[in-house]
């Protein structure tokens, strides 16, 4: 008997990126990402314990709403460069996109590339009405990625007592 629960995470591929399931030996790049202060500057940072909560409660999220957060592979050489979310959180039925790339993994495009294929997932084959992303006001890289998006920045809200800015992008035809 197979013990084993699995739940379906779809699999999403660019040119050089597969987008996939959390796997357990993901799990101290994740924790190393997390605890790092450059790295984390907008995130806040997370011992190991904590990094355990987090990196399970996202990968959890795929069994409650469907959608989730994916690790991040280069194709050509097999290495996790980061991780990529649409999913939503519990006070709200608007999708939310994330992106961290690890800082080794830096400047060379992969948050844009993978933000790029979950936004086209989640417009086009949910056909979720519109998305947002959630972005501090100093993160230049981020919001570098949401413009090339085709995200604009709606109004502001505070998350974990920072204030952060919506940025959003509607499905093509449809009236939010």
């Amino acid at each position: 008997m197979n013990s084993e629960f699995i739940t379906s995470v779809p699999y999403l591929h660019t040119e050089r990126l597969m987008l996939r399931e959390y796997r357990r030996g993901d799990f101290d790049a994740f924790a190393a990402h997390v605890a790092d202060p450059v790295s984390s500057a907008y995130l806040g940072l997370a011992d190991r314990h904590a990094a355990w909560r987090i990196f399970c409660s996202q990968a959890g999220l795929w069994s409650i709403h469907g959608a989730g957060w994916w690790a991040v592979e280069d194709k050509a050489t097999g290495q996790l460069v980061g991780t990529v979310g649409a999913f939503f959180r519990e006070e709200s039925t608007v999708m939310e996109l994330g992106w961290n790339t690890y800082r080794r993994f830096s400047g060379q495009g992969f948050a844009n590339e993978a933000a790029a294929a979950v936004l086209n997932h989640a417009l086009e084959i949910r056909r979720e009405p519109k998305v947002r992303a959630l972005i501090d006001s100093a993160n230049e890289s981020s919001l570098r990625v949401a413009r090339r998006l085709g995200l604009s920045y709606e109004a502001e809200m505070e998350i974990y007592g920072k204030a952060v800015g919506i940025y959003t992008r509607e499905r093509e035809g449809v009236v939010v």
